[in-house]
C-alpha cells in the first residue's frame, strides 16, 4: 500500500486533484446498484440541511471543486450510499494520558490509503480519509479523538455513510459528551459502533443503527457486533466476540501498560491477515487526544503525526497476506 499525508487548510487545489484522481473508482462503486438506488440530488441536500446544517456551506464549495456534477454532488453527500463492510476492533486504554488505538480491517484495494489535515470550518482535523471528505478515524484541535468500527447487522436503511458522521463530529464538537448527542441524532444507513475520547479523559462508545435509537454506553471496547450477536456468519468469521474478551482481558485482568496494549493490536486476534476475503488489518491508528497527536503503525512501522505540526509525506507498506 502507497500512503499519502496531505495537508491543505482550505478546499483548493489539492482536494481538486485528490477529487480527480479517486473519482472514477468512486464512481463505479456508487453506481453499482444503478443511479436509481442513489437518492436524488434534492433529497441528498436536504438530508444534509435537517441533520448536518453546518456542513452545507463546506459540501457546496466542495461540490464546485468536484466540478458540479449530479453524481459527484450525490456521493459527497454520503447520503444512503451503498451498503459496505468493514471488520475493525477499538479501545480506550484509560492510562495516565489516555490513548484510542484501534485496528482498521478492510479491502485494501477499495481504500484512500490517505491522512488528511484540514482547517475547514475553522477548526483543523486531522485524520484516516474515506470518501475524500469522510473519516474513519481523527482528532481534532480541542482534543477530540474518534474512531468507528461495522456493528455487524445486516440492516439498511436511510441515512449517512458514517464517516461523514465522524467528520461532522470533529467538525463541531469538542467533548466526548457532545459527540455522544450528535452521534445518537444522526441517521446513519447501517449499524456502527463510534468509540470518542477527550481532553479531558472522558470516553463513550454510540452503538448507531438505522432501524432502532443509538445506545450510548460507557463501554471502552468495540468490535463488530452491538449488544448481542445478530448476524452469526458475520460474528464467526471476523471472531469479533473473541476480539472483544481478548481486549477486555487486556484492560480489566492484565492491566497492560500502554506500549503492550498498542502492540497487542499487531498480532492475532485482532491482526488479520485475511486479505482474499476482504478484511484483512491495513493498519493500526494511535491517537493521542491531549496531545493532539496520531500514530499509524504497521509490523515493524511507526509513523507519528502531530496535528500543530504536520508534516505532509508518504510511505510504502507491505502488509502480511497480501498477494
Amino acid at each position: 500500500m502507497y500512503w499519502r499525508a496531505i495537508s491543505e487548510d482550505l478546499p483548493g487545489p489539492k482536494w481538486a486533484g485528490l477529487f480527480r484522481e479517486y473519482w472514477s473508482d468512486y464512481r463505479a462503486w456508487w453506481l453499482k446498484e444503478g443511479e436509481t438506488a442513489r437518492p436524488t440530488y434534492a433529497a441528498s441536500l436536504r438530508a444534509l440541511r435537517t441533520h448536518m446544517p453546518e456542513m452545507v456551506p463546506l459540501y457546496e464549495e466542495l461540490c464546485e471543486l468536484a466540478g458540479g456534477g449530479d453524481h459527484a454532488a450525490r456521493f459527497l453527500s454520503f447520503y444512503t450510499p451503498p451498503a459496505y463492510l468493514a471488520s475493525c476492533s477499538q479501545a480506550v486504554w484509560a492510562g495516565k494520558q489516555p490513548v484510542l488505538v484501534r485496528n482498521y480491517d478492510y479491502n485494501p484495494k477499495a481504500f484512500d490509503s490517505l491522512v488528511l489535515r484540514t482547517r475547514w470550518m475553522g477548526r483543523t482535523v486531522m485524520g484516516t480519509s474515506d470518501g475524500l471528505w469522510g473519516l474513519v478515524d481523527g482528532v481534532n484541535d480541542k482534543g477530540l479523538s474518534i474512531s468507528l468500527t461495522f456493528g455487524g447487522r445486516r440492516i439498511v436503511g436511510e441515512g449517512f455513510g458514517v464517516p461523514l458522521i465522524l467528520r461532522y463530529v470533529l467538525q463541531t464538537c469538542e467533548t466526548a459528551q457532545e459527540a455522544g448527542e450528535v452521534l445518537a441524532r444522526v441517521p446513519t444507513h447501517m449499524s456502527y459502533n463510534v468509540t470518542v475520547l477527550d481532553r479531558k479523559r472522558d470516553y463513550l462508545t454510540v452503538m448507531m443503527a438505522p432501524d432502532r435509537p443509538a445506545i450510548i454506553t460507557h463501554a471502552a471496547v468495540a468490535t463488530n457486533h452491538q449488544e448481542n450477536v445478530e448476524w452469526i456468519s458475520h460474528a464467526r468469521f471476523t471472531a469479533t466476540v473473541e476480539r472483544e474478551r481478548f481486549l477486555l482481558q487486556r484492560l480489566r485482568l492484565h492491566q497492560d501498560p500502554e506500549e503492550k496494549f498498542i502492540n497487542a493490536f499487531m498480532r492475532p486476534p485482532l491482526y488479520s491477515t485475511a486479505f482474499s476475503h476482504g478484511f484483512g488489518t491495513l493498519y493500526t491508528a494511535v491517537y493521542r487526544p491531549r496531545k493532539k497527536e496520531m500514530e499509524l503503525r504497521w509490523p515493524g512501522v511507526v509513523w507519528p503525526l502531530s496535528l500543530k505540526d504536520f508534516e505532509e509525506g508518504a510511505r510504502e507498506v507491505v502488509l502480511p497476506g497480501v498477494v
